[in-house]
C-alpha cells in the first residue's frame, strides 16, 4: 500500500504545490507590472501558509509522493529566486544577497551529479535548511510591507530587514553542510560505471 501512495501524483499536498507554482507568475505581474503591493504582499503569505500546510497534510492524510518530494522544494526555489530577483529589480534588497542565496542554490545544484553517478537519491532535507527558507520566506513579506503606506512600515523594513540577515546566514551555512555531504559521498562511494547501449 505504501509503494502505491509513494506514486500518487492527485493528492492535496501536490495540488496545493500546483497552486503556489501557478502564484509564481501572479506575484511577478503584481509586483512589477502593476505595483499592486498589497496583493503582492497577500500572495507571498498564502504561499507561505500553504508550502508550511502541504508538508503537514502529506503527513497527516498520509499522502507523501515522490512527486511532491521534487516538486515542494522546487517551487519552494522558484518562488524564493523569482522573489529575490524581483525585489532587487524594485531595489528592496541589494543585489549581492540574491547573488549569494541563488549562487548557494546553483553550487548545490551541481553537486546532484554526485549522487546520480553513484545512482544515490539526494540527501534528505536538513531541517536546518527549511528553517532557513522559512525565515527568507517571511523576511521577503515583511520587506514588502515596509514600502506600504501603513502605520507598522517601519517596523516592515526592521523586522524583514532582521530575517533576511538570519536567514541569509543560515542558507549558506546548510549550503555548506549539504556540499560537505557531497564531497564526503564523492569521496567514500565509487561512481557506477556508464552502461553502454
Amino acid at each position: 500500500m505504501r509503494a502505491i501512495l509513494a506514486d500518487r501524483i492527485l493528492t492535496v499536498p501536490n495540488l496545493l504545490s500546483v497552486l503556489r507554482l501557478l502564484g509564481v507568475p501572479l506575484f511577478l505581474w503584481l509586483l512589477l507590472v502593476v505595483r499592486a503591493d498589497g496583493w503582492a504582499f497577500a500572495l507571498l503569505i498564502a504561499s507561505g501558509v500553504t508550502d508550511f500546510l502541504d508538508g503537514k497534510l502529506a503527513r497527516l492524510l498520509d499522502q507523501s509522493s515522490r512527486l511532491g518530494a521534487l516538486l515542494d522544494p522546487f517551487v519552494d526555489r522558484l518562488y524564493l529566486v523569482t522573489t529575490l530577483l524581483a525585489f532587487v529589480v524594485r531595489g528592496l534588497i541589494p543585489w549581492w544577497v540574491a547573488v549569494i542565496l541563488v549562487g548557494r542554490d546553483l553550487v548545490l545544484t551541481l553537486t546532484l551529479g554526485v549522487y546520480k553517478r553513484r545512482d544515490l537519491d539526494p540527501p534528505e532535507v536538513i531541517y536546518l535548511g527549511k528553517a532557513a527558507t522559512f525565515a527568507l520566506m517571511s523576511a521577503l513579506p515583511w520587506l514588502l510591507a515596509g514600502e506600504m503606506d501603513w502605520p507598522l512600515d517601519a517596523f516592515g523594513r526592521a523586522f524583514g530587514g532582521a530575517f533576511l540577515i538570519w536567514g541569509t546566514a543560515v542558507y549558506v551555512w546548510t549550503g555548506v553542510l549539504y556540499l560537505g555531504k557531497a564531497v564526503a559521498v564523492a569521496r567514500a562511494i565509487p561512481a557506477v560505471p556508464q552502461r553502454t547501449p
